[in-house]
């Protein structure tokens, strides 16, 4: 049976790896137009919709305890920046290459978790992930030269995730996968509508909201309905698999971003992104091992006598 679970666990971090690159093309193909915060927006209101009914039906529909509303806001708000930023990024970079330096988040993620959660992290591991930032680094180089400042986005996208992370962990006791999505979409949508209508006719373009038709009509409904169920999926993946399992997984993520962009951008790395790619999941599967070593040595069971 606990196996059984795991392989579920595993087949649906493949879903989100594959879905999740086809939410950022819908975000990518969305007309210029139309500002990244509307996109958002968009992205977070059909979350609600599709996710509310969901919970009733599952018997999860659940308001969060006063004690937990800061949480909730603060936990929307880091992922709506990490959304924006990545959103923004990749109207003016190839999908792949931003998802490759977004992928620094796990070493992040590492380094706060020993900060706030008290994790223990040996050496070995920050070596990783200073390696891991290297290869980063590699990636951002032409991509600066070419689209300039907004490429260090994906960079601020991997920080404010990896904190919306570490809140998850925090949290992922108390509540249903489901119930937490959606307490998050409306923190975010809470957060961000009000930004919309105050900026609405002020021409500012990143602000300024403007009606929909046409091919922003759909690229902003595949935005909203694969953001859903894309981390629909790492959730339930999380909820039926260890993460030293299931997290590995997570670097299919860009083989699927850098097929998605040939196929629909006519986009593909260069060399010198593709040797970033390479240290960066390099340095992700060797902290991962290391993880999952440890975790088999501390559970081996103790030799009778």
């Amino acid at each position: 049976m606990a196996n059984d679970r795991t392989l579920l666990g595993i087949l649906y971090m493949v879903g989100f790896c594959l879905l999740a690159p086809i939410m950022d093309a819908f975000a990518k193909a969305t007309p210029a137009e139309i500002p990244a915060a509307q996109i958002i927006t968009a992205r977070f209101v059909l979350q609600i919709v599709l996710l509310a009914p969901l919970a009733v039906l599952m018997g999860n529909f659940a308001l969060p305890d006063r004690r937990s509303v800061g949480m909730h806001f603060v936990r929307a708000g880091s992922l709506l920046l990490a959304t924006w930023m990545f959103f923004t990024a990749i109207r003016e970079m190839p999908l792949a290459s931003a998802i490759s330096i977004f992928f620094v988040e796990p070493f992040i993620l590492t380094l706060l978790g020993a900060l706030f959660l008290k994790e223990e992290v040996g050496m070995r591991r920050i070596v990783a992930c200073v390696v891991g930032f290297g290869g980063a680094l590699l990636i951002i180089q032409p991509s600066f030269s070419n689209v300039g400042p907004v490429a260090l986005f994906p960079l601020g996208t991997a920080f404010c995730f990896a904190i919306y992370m570490i809140l998850t962990r925090m949290m992922s006791q108390k509540l249903h996968p489901v119930t937490t999505q959606l307490h998050t979409a409306v923190a975010a949508s809470v957060l961000i509508t009000p930004v919309l209508w105050l900026y609405d006719g002020s021409g500012i373009a990143a602000l300024d909201p403007v009606w929909p038709n046409g091919l922003a009509v759909w690229t902003l409904l595949g935005v909203g309905v694969m953001a859903t169920i894309s981390h629909i999926s790492i959730t339930f993946a999380l909820r039926h698999a260890p993460a030293a399992t299931i997290a590995p997984l997570q670097y299919l993520e860009i083989v699927s971003a850098t097929a998605v962009g040939y196929l629909i951008f006519d986009e593909l790395p260069n060399g010198l992104t593709w040797l970033g790619i390479a240290i960066i999941v390099g340095s992700g599967l060797y902290v991962f091992a290391r993880e999952r070593a440890r975790d088999q040595k501390l559970n081996k069971p103790t030799p009778p006598r």
